[in-house]
C-alpha cells in the first residue's frame, strides 16, 4: 500500500469520524434529515444545481472546494420560502407539487394530507389556496401525486421529475406531455385488448 493511499484512507477515516461526531448531538429524525440533505446535495444533480448558481456568483474565481462549501451551506438551510422562490411555481397545481417535493426531501415526510400542504404553504409565505383540497385533487389528476393510503398522498416519480425541472417551464411541460402520451398509448392498448 503506497503512502498516498494511506493518506487517503486516514483522510477518509477522519472525515467519517467528523461526520459521526457532529451527528451524535442530534436525535434520530434530525440525523436522517441531515443525511438526506447531504445525499441530495451530493448526488441529485437537479437539486444541487438549484443551489449552485448563488454560490458561484458569490464565489467567482474561487476554487471548486470553496464553491461546494458555500453552496452546501445554502442548501442545508433552504427554507420552504426560498425553495419556492427558486422553483417559481405559477399555478396552484405547480405549487402543490413543489410543496410535496419539499415535504419529501427536506422534512422526511413523503406521505402527507391536505393540511400538511396548507401548513407548509403558510410557512413558505405563499398566497393562501382558495381550496387546498381541490388543488391537491388537480395535482393528482395531472399525475403529479398518487395515493399513499389512509387518505394520504405522495409525490409520484413523474411529479418528482416535474418539480426538479423547475424553473425551466419548457422542460417541466415536456415531462407532463411525455407522461400523457404514455398513458394514452396504454389506454389505447387496453381498449384494443378488451375488444378482442
Amino acid at each position: 500500500m503506497s503512502a498516498e493511499t494511506q493518506v487517503d484512507e486516514r483522510t477518509v477515516h477522519a472525515a467519517v469520524n467528523d461526520v459521526i461526531g457532529r451527528l451524535l448531538d442530534f436525535d434520530d429524525d434530525t440525523r436522517r434529515r441531515i443525511l438526506r440533505t447531504v445525499e441530495t446535495f451530493l448526488f441529485d444533480t437537479h437539486a444541487a444545481s438549484a443551489f449552485r448558481p448563488i454560490a458561484q456568483s458569490t464565489a467567482e474565481g474561487l476554487g471548486a472546494q470553496s464553491v461546494r462549501t458555500t453552496s452546501f451551506a445554502d442548501s442545508a438551510e433552504l427554507s420552504p420560502k426560498d425553495f419556492l422562490f427558486r422553483k417559481q411555481p405559477q399555478t396552484d397545481v405547480e405549487r402543490v407539487a413543489c410543496l410535496a417535493y419539499y415535504l419529501a426531501r427536506y422534512r422526511d415526510t413523503p406521505h402527507f394530507k391536505n393540511v400538511d400542504i396548507s401548513l407548509l404553504n403558510t410557512e413558505a409565505a405563499q398566497v393562501k389556496f382558495s381550496n387546498a383540497a381541490y388543488a391537491v385533487i388537480n395535482a393528482t389528476n395531472a399525475g403529479l401525486l398518487v395515493p399513499a393510503g389512509e387518505g394520504a398522498k405522495q409525490l409520484s416519480a413523474q411529479g418528482e421529475r416535474y418539480v426538479e425541472a423547475f424553473p425551466d417551464r419548457a422542460a417541466a411541460k415536456e415531462i407532463l406531455a411525455s407522461a400523457r402520451t404514455r398513458r394514452a398509448r396504454k389506454a389505447s392498448k387496453n381498449s384494443k385488448e378488451s375488444e378482442k
